[in-house]
């Protein structure tokens, strides 16, 4: 599956390179909503499969990382949502994060769910009470995220939120997490606490920037077989035999109370 933004690539050439891929489209909804309503229909016309509505940027989060390295800008062109918004120059993260309406409601959601032929999918949630609401405002899927840790300095893990979702809202959700997924391991621990897939990201931007596209195939090369070995040794015959009898607190972590 590839989740695309609309950037650089257009979204023609994307499906061209990868016909046999499902792709969904990653939206963050910028205060000027028709910049919002123009990208998804761009996205429908292209053939996504599925609109994922990004909910986790109201402001941009204190990332220390990025004052320490000193976040580039880069050209708005390449950005096709701040080109829909008709920005020009050059545009820093802060820049783009400041394109996104902070006051992005429940009610958005479900606008979007009706609008769009597209099913929704709600990314950046982390509690049971907002994938209840996400679902009851007309989502048909939920990324648990955190946004890479990088928006709220010690907030919840997706590991740590994943089970009372799914516990709260499995039955009525499609559950993915995304975050921390570095190891085979870390995909059995997700899918065991009841996701039904995990997202990969800076793994692969890792892979690209050490040797492009073969760079990219062999992180997930990589991921699959250490996933396939770690199934056999845990004793399960496939992903689908994978529940929480796999996992258990790590043995300092102290009991809940």
């Amino acid at each position: 599956m590839c989740l695309s933004t609309l950037g650089t690539t257009s979204a023609t050439e994307l499906a061209e390179a990868v016909p046999e891929v499902p792709r969904w489209f990653q939206l963050y909804v910028f205060a000027d909503r028709g910049v919002s309503r123009e990208l998804t229909a761009r996205a429908v016309e292209e053939g996504y499969e599925a609109l994922v509505v990004t909910v986790d940027l109201p402001v941009m989060g204190v990332r220390e990382r990025d004052l320490r390295s000193g976040a580039q800008a880069a050209a708005a062109e390449l950005v096709a949502s701040a080109v829909a918004a008709g920005v020009a120059g050059s545009l820093t993260p802060k820049e783009f994060a400041n394109l996104v309406d902070p006051d992005l409601t429940w009610e958005d959601i479900e606008r979007f769910a009706a609008d769009s032929p597209l099913p929704v999918i709600v990314k950046g949630v982390l509690t049971p009470e907002d994938a209840l609401l996400a679902a009851e405002h007309g989502a048909r899927g939920l990324i648990v995220s955190n946004h890479g840790g990088r928006q709220l300095d010690t907030v919840l893990s997706g590991a740590d939120a994943l089970p009372p979702i799914v516990e709260a809202a499995g039955d009525r959700l499609e559950l993915l997490v995304d975050g921390g997924i570095r190891r085979g391991t870390d995909v059995l621990k997700a899918l065991a606490l009841g996701a039904r897939a995990v997202m990969v990201g800076r793994p692969v931007l890792w892979g690209l920037a050490v040797d492009g596209a073969a760079g990219a195939q062999r992180v997930l090369e990589i991921l699959l077989a250490e996933f396939d070995a770690t199934l056999a040794l845990a004793g399960a015959r496939s992903a689908r035999d994978l529940d929480h009898s796999f996992v258990c607190p790590a043995p300092w972590v102290a009991p809940a109370r």
